[in-house]
This record gives C-alpha cells, structure tokens and sequence, in this order.
C-alpha cells in the first residue's frame, strides 16, 4: 500500500472532512427549503450524508486513512497506529476542513458566512445518544478493518445512514462535524453551548467502542469460526 507523506494525509483529512460537512449542512438546507414535513427533510439529509461517506472513503481512504473525525483520529493514536504529534494534526485538519464546508454550503445557498446556531441540542438523552451513535461507528470500523477491509466505505455509510434513525440526536458521532454544525442556524445546527456534551459523549462512546472491539476482535488462544475470507490491506 502506498504511503503518502503528512502533507498529503491532512489535505485529505480536510478536504474529506469539508465536503463531508457541505454535504450535511447543504443538504439539510436544500430539504428545509423545500419541505416542511421534518421527517423527510430528515431522510433528505440522510440519505445524502451516507452516499457522501461512501465516496469519500473510497477515494481518500488510501491517502490518510479517512478519519474525517477527531474521535477515530484518538481511537487510532489509541492503538498506536497513528503517532501522537500526527493525530493532533488530523485533529486539526479536520476542523478546519468542517469549518470550512459550512462556509462552502452557506456560499451556495446565499446564506451569511458565518450565522450561530440556535438550535437546542442538550440533555441527558441526547448525550447517550452521541456516546451509541460513536461507539457504534468505531466498532464499525473496527470490525470491517478486520474482516472487510474493502467492505468499510459501505459499511461506515450504511451505518450514519441507520444512526440518524435510531439514535435520539441524529447521530453526529463526530467532534469536528459538530463543531462546523455550531456555525449554521440551519436544519443541521447545534448551538454552541450544546457542544461540550456532545463532543464529550462522543470521545467516551468512541473510547468504549475501542476497548471493547480491541478484546472482541483480539487473537486468543482459542479457536472460533474461520472466516470465509479476510481482505488484505
């Protein structure tokens, strides 16, 4: 597999991150534009968010891993698979690249650059949702990494397109994507106090996931089920 230098892997990291963001943040604009049903307008942000993640993970993936998310950049520096310096730098990227794909989504559509959210977004409730919604998305990953390594774009869409469904909060599942969230009083926002909870909720969903898939997924003495194919990377 091709190694890419740092460079390269942030401009992936961020530039996946933004349009990951523009995606999410214009489609909800472009479904609150034209329908006022929630529950649709919510399957027309939806649908499109676990289409883009599909691609993107399918064209950067070989670059920088495709992250896109601060949460997975720690769960990776966790298994000391990505240094610690390089991962504060993807953490960065991404960011910046959030921040970015709202600035692009508000520019298409005509909105103010930058325009707070005030959309409530708190609460017990909620907080256990984004813990689910990242523990269920590192496990993912963690599993298909094992597995299926070709299968994870699909496996990573197919999942943030179930989350927005059965998880209270829609299922941000990423610190970065909330962050940008925060800077559009559209139908994706969250208002900037609400952050810390779910950014929080979110790195011990993440936290778990990974303590639990690393002794799942690990090789013990004993024997289970030979899988019927394992992709190599």
């Amino acid at each position: 597999m091709e190694k890419f230098d740092l460079s390269r892997r942030l401009a992936a990291e961020a530039l996946g991150t933004g349009i990951l963001v523009t995606t999410v943040v214009g489609s909800g604009i472009m479904a609150e534009t034209l329908t006022k049903d929630v529950a649709l307008a919510l399957l027309c942000n939806t649908l499109p968010t676990g289409a883009i993640l599909v691609v993107l993970i399918t064209m950067l993936g070989p670059i920088s891993g495709a992250h896109f998310n601060p949460a997975v950049t720690l769960v990776f520096a966790g298994k000391r698979e990505l240094p610690a310096t390089e991962a504060a730098f993807y953490v960065v990227a991404q960011v910046a690249g959030g921040i970015a794909g709202t600035l692009a989504a508000h520019l298409m559509f005509g909105l103010p650059l930058l325009e707070l959210s005030t959309k409530v977004r708190t609460g017990g409730p909620q907080w256990f949702a984004e813990a689910v919604a990242a523990f269920g998305l590192v496990a993912t990953i963690l599993a298909g990494i094992r597995f299926q390594r070709n299968a994870v774009p699909w496996l990573v869409g197919l999942y943030i397109t179930a989350a927005y469904w059965f998880t209270a909060s829609t299922s941000f599942a990423n610190p970065a994507v909330a962050i940008a969230r925060s800077l559009t009083n559209t139908f994706a926002g969250i208002r900037p106090t609400d952050l810390p909870g779910f950014i929080l909720a979110e790195l011990c969903g993440a936290l778990v996931g990974m303590l639990l898939m690393n002794w799942l997924l690990g090789r013990g003495e004993a024997r289970g089920p030979v899988p019927i194919a394992e992709t190599s990377r």
